[in-house]
């Protein structure tokens, strides 16, 4: 499948919008095709990303460390696949080092890479995880999503107020409820 150009993508902007009822050459939406279309490359930068590269920069001098590296709250704004309406939350992730860590950074741009693809926040939850568990060759690890879904609050059933929690978890997240339990209370700490 090759890719539009972004004049086609500025004319099919203007259908959508002739579409909706409007006319595409009127002075207030004269510039509309082209703001849309430079949005659209903000908010789907992260096809043109590699996660894997930006888990590659670790360090190995974590001798006698054995505890979970936890960030809590990573602020994200994703896309619907359903409907390209905004979700916007924060993102606790949770990894078990073996041989070696991250930079803290790296792992707030996993979640943004992620995020800036068409999403549904299962997948993201998931997609998040297995990155960290594959490329850090990590024991184990937690990742939660806290979000509020624009196709629930500003169409459809109009539930303001309402937010979706997903987790995921790999290796020994996966097999010990304490380690679970653990990041849970972080979690839970954080959700007001």
């Amino acid at each position: 499948m090759s890719k539009p150009t972004k004049q086609e993508a500025m004319e099919a902007v203007k259908v959508l919008l002739r579409w909706a009822g409007d006319n595409p050459a009127r002075f207030g939406l004269q510039d509309t095709p082209r703001r849309v279309v430079e949005a659209f490359e903000e908010y789907f930068q992260g096809y043109k990303q590699d996660p894997a590269k930006e888990l590659s920069k670790n360090f190995d001098d974590i001798t006698g460390y054995k505890g979970p590296v936890i960030i809590r709250e990573i602020p994200f704004e994703s896309h619907c696949e359903h409907h390209i309406a905004p979700f916007i939350g924060k993102v606790w992730v949770a990894y078990l080092p073996s041989e070696k860590v991250c930079g803290l950074s790296k792992l707030a741009r996993v979640v943004d890479i992620f995020a800036k693809r068409l999403q549904n926040q299962e997948m993201l939850t998931r997609q998040i995880a297995e990155s960290i568990h594959t490329n850090l060759n990590a024991k184990g690890v937690a990742v939660a999503i806290d979000a509020v879904h624009h196709c629930m609050t500003t169409r459809g059933v109009h539930k303001h107020g309402a937010s979706t929690v997903t987790t995921h978890f790999l290796g020994e997240y996966e097999k010990d409820v304490e380690l679970q339990h653990q990041f849970l209370n972080v979690l839970n700490r954080g959700i007001k």
